[in-house]
């Protein structure tokens, strides 16, 4: 279900890295040492997506990962969208 503005603006803080696009995206660069390394994590970040069934944009540019994220069924963000951002945050702090 789509997040209500004021839901919206009370989960923001549970993502501090990511800013929020156009009233229906959330965004996040993630920046690694070397390609390897970024595209390690982008491996990781499929794998959890494909186990919520929830995916992101990705976009790799050399040593910088992207990932975008909406709920097209739904219209906008959903605490899904939230909970994997939280997800992808922790998988790169613990590589």
């Amino acid at each position: 279900m789509k997040l209500t503005e004021d839901q919206i603006i009370s989960n923001l803080p549970r993502i501090p890295d990511w800013q929020r696009l156009d009233e229906k995206w959330i965004q996040r660069k993630y920046k690694f040492g070397g390609f390897p390394e970024a595209i390690q994590f982008v491996n990781k970040v499929a794998d959890l997506a494909e186990e919520a069934n929830h995916h992101p944009f990705i976009s790799i540019d050399y040593k910088v990962v992207t990932l975008r994220m909406s709920s097209w069924n739904a219209g906008g963000l959903t605490e899904l969208d939230f909970q994997l951002a939280e997800q992808f945050d922790r998988a790169f702090n613990q590589r």
